[in-house]
């Protein structure tokens, strides 16, 4: 590969969410599996889940595989760095697409009591490798999970910690 060809591109968004949840509901989530699997996903109508694997404690992986419509794959595989209960998550993860390895990230999710709610606050940094132009489409793809979330939480399941 060409020295032209290895590249890196970097980009760090932060979103800001304020929820009528308290901390320990909006943490569970993101930390029970039934629970982030109703909200953390591509598109239902475009989008069909393969493989979904979660471990989440320090050291811990999360991986969730899936294909578009049009055959393409997508894979994220996350590691647990740093996890405090109703605080904050940390994590790095690792996005392929048809194979390939197209970008690095390190994302910080912190949950801050704001009175009978959380105020959600999203950090990412970005490292988009060889060639991959991102345009936004991390950022906006997070925004979309965060609505995912939103509407996740009005379900009672959700909120009792049931599966």
């Amino acid at each position: 590969m060409t020295s032209a060809a290895r590249s890196i591109k970097h980009q760090s968004f932060v979103i800001e969410r304020r929820l009528d949840y308290d901390p320990a509901v909006v943490f569970r989530a993101w930390t029970d599996p039934d629970a982030k699997a109703r909200w953390f996903s591509g598109p239902p109508d475009k989008w069909t889940e393969d493989v979904r694997e979660m471990n989440v404690r320090v050291g811990g992986r999360d991986r969730l595989v899936g294909r578009f419509v049009d055959g393409s794959e997508s894979r994220f595989d996350a590691t647990y760095l740093d996890i405090v209960p109703e605080r904050r998550i940390v994590y790095s993860y690792e996005m392929h697409w048809q194979g390939k390895k197209i970008s690095v990230s390190l994302a910080t999710i912190e949950f801050v009591a704001a009175g009978r709610g959380t105020k959600l606050i999203v950090t990412e940094n970005g490292a988009f490798l060889d060639g991959f132009e991102d345009g936004g489409s991390r950022e906006r793809g997070t925004i979309s999970l965060m609505d995912n979330l939103e509407r996740a939480l009005g379900g009672a399941d959700i909120r009792r910690g049931a599966a």
